[in-house]
């Protein structure tokens, strides 16, 4: 028998197994073009990195998954997703514990099971004792762990993550990396990862795409065939590294 802390999270459906297939899409706002024929797969399951320089795309190629925008050309084909933006968008008039059930409510949950669902999680994502507490009292990483427990009880099977530990100081983002990475172990997930850190990608993904500067473009992919835990040291996450770095133009 499962703990709660092991139980697995169910929003409003139940998770299925559901892939991504992006196939030559493109985007334009207006005469900014934004994405120009970009190709990229998810199995069900896999992390996918996307990384690349400001203003290439990156966005935008979530919020197509999401179907958030409709490509002007290509496909695209994906299970229901959810998007965790840049920022943790919480409710500052809202408790922590509100907060993470959010999205339960929107689906019709009354206030109180949509507590009892996100509380039952509390303990596993680092939460517990902070129930109560507003978003202006708890750290950027815990402000984030809420952020990631909301998107998962939306209860969807293929999760877009928006640079989420774009705003966290080293330390701390190299904590979540580790605890992100644990957190989909327990609860498997296919997920789309944008990041303009080409480290985290490879700490992270089972493949990296890499994106030319606007309008957006794939130049490279990197299968990352690498046990987890990965090391920063590794050899090998060195050299995959190096070569997103070259690809990418950095000095």
């Amino acid at each position: 028998m499962q703990s709660e802390a092991e139980a697995p999270i169910a929003g409003p459906r139940e998770t299925e197994a559901a892939g991504v297939e992006v196939i030559d899409a493109e985007v334009s706002y207006g005469a900014v073009r934004a994405l120009a024929g970009v190709t990229l797969r998810a199995a069900p399951g896999e992390i996918v990195a996307v990384a690349g320089p400001s203003g290439c795309g990156k966005s935008t190629l979530l919020e197509l998954v999401c179907g958030l925008v409709e490509p002007d050309a290509g496909r695209v084909r994906a299970g229901a997703a959810a998007l965790m933006p840049q920022r943790d968008a919480l409710l500052p008039w809202l408790s922590a514990l509100d907060n993470a059930g959010l999205a339960l409510r929107v689906a019709g949950f009354s206030r109180a099971a949509a507590r009892a669902a996100a509380h039952e999680h509390f303990a596993a994502f680092g939460l517990e004792g902070f129930e109560r507490a507003r978003p202006a009292a708890l750290s950027g990483g815990m402000r984030q762990r809420v952020a990631f427990l909301r998107t998962l009880l939306a209860g969807r099977p293929v999760l877009c993550l928006d640079e989420p530990f774009g705003a966290l100081d080293a330390l701390t983002r190299l904590q979540m990396q580790r605890w992100l990475e644990r957190a989909l172990a327990r609860e498997p997930r296919t997920v789309l990862l944008v990041t303009h850190d080409v480290e985290e990608a490879v700490l992270l993904a089972d493949r990296v795409v890499l994106l030319s500067p606007r309008p957006g473009r794939v130049v490279e992919t990197l299968e990352v065939a690498l046990a987890r835990p990965r090391a920063r040291d590794d050899q090998a996450v060195v050299e995959l590294r190096e070569r997103a770095l070259e690809v990418l133009g950095a000095p």
